[in-house]
């Protein structure tokens, strides 16, 4: 059996350290990589019509909800029991953590609610939707949409 030196002590501590060092960078890159982005240029600016926009928008009192049905995403806005069709301006529908899964969906009216193709595979989704209303208000909303198979 061999001697345990100083250099094997040595090599021991570079080699754990180095396991370490190499898993930290490894998930650092990950997370910087897969960073979805920003949600608002400049948090100042929007953070000055903020208690506005949020008023006018409790005041449509809309409910909005998003599942899945199939390959199919269903998106139902209601103002009490009666179906709303707002004018969609913008609608992605992603994983929470990463943009390279981004889909737009195109959605059409169903008469009781938006439907649109899409691909998704298990686990959490989001629906980040902005839509007018006829009288130009914007509703903006995340929702969140779980996916199990």
């Amino acid at each position: 059996m061999n001697e345990l030196t100083g250099k094997h002590v040595a090599a021991m501590f570079v080699f754990g350290f180095g396991i370490i060092i190499a898993v930290n960078l490894t998930l650092a890159w990950n997370a910087v990589h897969t960073f979805p982005g920003l949600e608002v240029k400049n948090s100042y600016v929007a953070s000055q019509s903020f208690d506005a926009d949020r008023a006018a928008q409790l005041a449509l009192a809309w409910d909005a909800k998003a599942y899945l049905q199939a390959n199919q995403l269903v998106l139902k806005i209601t103002k009490g029991t009666e179906p709303v069709q707002p004018e969609i301006l913008s609608a992605v529908f992603s994983r929470a953590t990463s943009a390279s899964a981004d889909q737009i969906p195109e959605f059409s009216f169903e008469g009781t609610a938006f439907t649109a193709p899409v691909q998704a595979g298990p686990g959490n989704w989001n629906l980040r939707l902005v839509a007018r209303a006829a009288d130009g208000t914007l509703f903006q909303q995340r929702m969140i949409v779980a996916v199990s198979q």
